[in-house]
């Protein structure tokens, strides 16, 4: 494995959230990058931004890469790639990314801040059909998003296939697959607590 693994991450691949933001689903996913120092793994604190607007949680199943894909990946050989799944938070400002949206502006300031990717505990990945999974999120006990991976528009083996077109994908490797409806802002002194069927389950206090 890497010990400075990339994450890959995509938006637009759940109709309803794209729906609950006031966008337009164009047929495409979105794909963007986060660095390692975003892994805010359990048992440390989500350490909100100050000063920088709303801080949204974003709920999402995780899959890691067990070997390389060199020179592309067929979705078809695309599972025998990976070795874990699990679940995670894509933290993000949302204030900022509307206004870097407004410009047509990259998403670095608003997704790419030290600790905006908590990250759960790996689950060994056995062969389960990942477009058969279910998982939510809660904030201090109240649900706030419910997922089924069969609503997302790009299915992890499309998902894989498609960042393998632009890079060689690695051992280590994570992809944040999207997230569905009820994302919101997050407050210092809130518990967030992701769990799911397969995916394990994971709790995080905000600072």
């Amino acid at each position: 494995m890497t010990t400075t693994p990339r994450i890959f991450c995509i938006g637009r691949n759940y109709a309803a959230h794209i729906e609950e933001l006031g966008h337009v689903d164009d047929g495409e996913c979105l794909v963007f990058m986060k660095p390692a120092s975003c892994i805010t793994p359990v048992g440390s604190p989500i350490r909100l931004p100050r000063n920088r607007g709303e801080v949204h949680f974003e709920a999402e199943m995780t899959v890691r890469l067990g070997r390389d894909a060199e020179g592309g990946l067929d979705p078809g050989d695309a599972l025998a790639h990976i070795d874990a799944i699990g679940l995670g938070l894509d933290l993000t400002l949302r204030d900022a990314q509307n206004a870097l949206r407004a410009r047509g502006a990259p998403w670095e300031l608003c997704k790419a801040f030290d600790g905006a990717a908590p990250l759960g505990p790996w689950q060994p990945f056995a062969g389960q059909e990942l477009q058969a999974l279910q998982f939510t999120c809660t904030v201090n006990g109240e649900g706030r998003q419910h997922a089924h991976t069969a609503q997302m528009l790009f299915p992890v083996t499309r998902l894989l296939h498609i960042l393998a077109q632009t890079w060689a994908l690695r051992a280590g490797d994570i992809v944040y697959t999207g997230t569905p409806a009820g994302v919101g802002a997050l407050q210092p002194g809130d518990t967030i607590t992701l769990s799911g069927a397969s995916l394990g389950e994971a709790s995080w206090t905000c600072r």
